[in-house]
């Protein structure tokens, strides 16, 4: 977490007098103590004018957030963030007291051959130099030979020399196999190769021409109008949906981090900058805090988090673009993370009152602090904000996956509340689910099987997939034995509760879907039977936990034990609580 140095700014004297303009420097974090630890390197963009700051490396760069100085002084050396590295995996070592090796100590045991090709002079002739970070550089470059011969590029160079731990390289490694394996889609940067020789890693990529997304937000005085907004939005969720189905989360989404392929008004966005990105098993959690300060989600500094992390970072991008201010503001980055984990974006100053209702829905439904029920990108691409704009395709969403697994292991009983609230859902919430279940492609008779999902991902099937471990978690899917599902019992299994739960109309549905169950579903039950129905272990006190949820007049559910049984409580849930 660096340190800014610059000219100090006036700071504004409230939100709402901050808007996203004047632009000064933005905080990044890069604290790594999970499951991946993170040793970022410098990832500049692939723009030919202006560059990136690292998110290790703290030099002075321009960005959305407004940032104040803490000190006049040059940025710390990264060997600050390795001696932190380092001091944990000594175990009771202090952290001052864990030694830097120096000079080319660091490389001994260090295997920097990547295997990529040794010719990369031959191939391209490198230009001016567009960006510098503390870990590399970009350039310009030209290809000389082959189907790039005679094309613009833009070369991200990376010096061996700065590859000082084993983590460093395989950041390296990964994000060059997340690229290669990603690219493609029309809004991902195209990556055309890798090389490399005894001094640098050369990653070659598309030279997008257009300016930042950041940049067409200034120039338009910092706010898009709702219809310009969507043509955004649009763009930034079909490639972030696209990478979530992969199984890779792009962890530093921000209007930085998209360029236009062009100046042209009209031209496509590009997502870049893969530097921080990770894989992520749909069943997984990750736990190192990395990311860019204003943009990054509440459970990323709960250090649990998956892909919904990305989907806050677009609320945040949506709400800068719709009213030109951030949603969570503060002089220091302490206070910005108390900001984004206390308090709630501002709804109520202007031009909110003047949006349309879908659109301030679309926002509040993205920048939700319980991840569980911020919507997916294929779910945002479904919302009625966005619903009938043109091109506007669903992608297949792997919560569907996770959602059928849980309703097949799920009691008769959940199953049949399931079925009973699927029966309160609106047309525009089915179209979405119809979307998935045609993805899944039903039989003629309408009928899917659970073997069906893993034939559905396999279309959509990307190394990275792979990588990403995804393709074992549909396997646990497809595997199990269950009958086949019709349109009505599938959006049962694949409702998700929780989303429906960040909604305002939650209670209607919720109440609906009771009374559904009270004419169809609910039945006398013993409060053992009820606990042998949800799994729980004898260790619950049943009758103390469970009391509430049986109506003592007739036995039956009540109204509070239908919603809990909507969430699929579990005996682990019990012993927490």
């Amino acid at each position: 977490m660096g340190l800014c140095h610059g000219k100090p700014i006036e700071p504004p004297q409230n939100l709402s007098e901050n808007p996203i303009i004047p632009i000064d420097n933005e905080t990044e974090l890069s604290s790594h103590t999970g499951k991946t630890p993170k040793f970022p390197f410098y990832s500049p963009s692939p723009l030919p004018s202006g560059f990136k700051n690292s998110p290790a490396s703290n030099s002075s760069v321009t960005s959305t957030p407004l940032r104040f100085l803490k000190r006049p002084f040059p940025p710390p050396s990264p060997a600050k963030h390795i001696r932190a590295l380092l001091a944990r995996r000594h175990g009771s070592i202090k952290p001052n007291e864990a030694t830097i090796p120096e000079g080319s100590e660091c490389d001994i045991g260090l295997d920097k051959n990547f295997g990529y090709s040794k010719n990369f002079l031959s191939h391209y002739e490198l230009g001016e130099e567009v960006g510098r970070g503390h870990f590399g550089y970009t350039s310009a470059a030209k290809g000389k030979k082959g189907s790039l011969k005679g094309h613009d590029v833009a070369v991200k160079v990376i010096p061996k020399s700065k590859m000082t731990t084993a983590i460093a390289i395989e950041d390296v490694r990964r994000e060059v196999k997340i690229l290669r394996a990603l690219t493609g889609h029309r809004n991902l940067v195209q990556f055309y190769d890798a090389y490399e020789d005894e001094e640098n890693v050369y990653i070659v990529m598309e030279l997008c021409k257009g300016g930042e997304l950041l940049d067409r937000i200034l120039a338009r005085g910092g706010k898009y109008s709702e219809e310009d907004a969507k043509a955004v939005m649009v763009q930034l969720l079909s490639v972030t949906s696209y990478c979530h189905l992969q199984g890779v989360v792009h962890r530093d989404l921000k209007p930085e981090n998209f360029l236009f392929v062009s100046k042209d008004e009209n031209s496509p966005l590009k997502a870049i900058d893969f530097g921080l990105s990770d894989y992520v098993k749909p069943d997984e959690r990750l736990n190192d805090i990395v990311g860019s300060a204003y943009y990054v989600a509440p459970e990323v500094l709960h250090r649990s988090y998956g892909t919904e992390a990305d989907m806050w970072s677009i609320g945040v991008i949506a709400y800068i673009l719709l009213c030109g201010s951030r949603p969570f503001w503060a002089r220091t980055e302490s206070g910005i993370f108390r900001a984004i984990l206390k308090t709630d974006p501002n709804f109520e100053e202007a031009p909110w009152p003047s949006l349309s209702s879908d659109a301030v829905d679309f926002v509040k439904r993205l920048l939700n602090k319980d991840y569980r029920k911020r919507l997916t990108a294929a779910q945002a691409l479904s919302h009625p904000w966005l619903a009938g704009y043109h091109d506007v395709k669903i992608p297949l969403d792997m919560i569907v996956y996770k959602l059928a697994k849980a309703y097949v292991y799920s009691s008769s009983l959940r199953k049949a509340a399931l079925r009973a609230l699927a029966k309160t859902l609106t047309i525009q919430q089915l179209a979405y689910l119809r979307d998935q279940f045609t993805l899944l492609g039903p039989s003629k008779s309408g009928l899917v099987a659970l073997s069906n999902f893993k034939m559905a991902v396999m279309k959509n099937a990307t190394d990275a997939m792979k990588d990403s471990r995804v393709f074992d978690f549909v396997n646990t899917v497809s595997s199990l034995q269950y009958r086949k599902l019709d349109f009505e019992e599938f959006c049962a299994a694949a409702i998700g509760v929780h989303q429906l739960e960040g909604m305002e109309s939650w209670e209607q549905h919720a109440r609906r879907g009771y009374e559904f169950f009270e004419k169809e579903g609910n039945r006398p039950i013993m409060i053992e039977e009820l606990a042998s129905e949800l799994g729980l272990s004898p260790s619950v006190p049943v009758h103390v936990v469970l009391q509430d949820w049986i109506r003592h007049s007739d036995g039956k559910l009540s109204f509070l034990g239908f919603v809990r049984l909507l969430h699929g409580v579990s005996s682990r849930t019990f012993q927490k609580a």
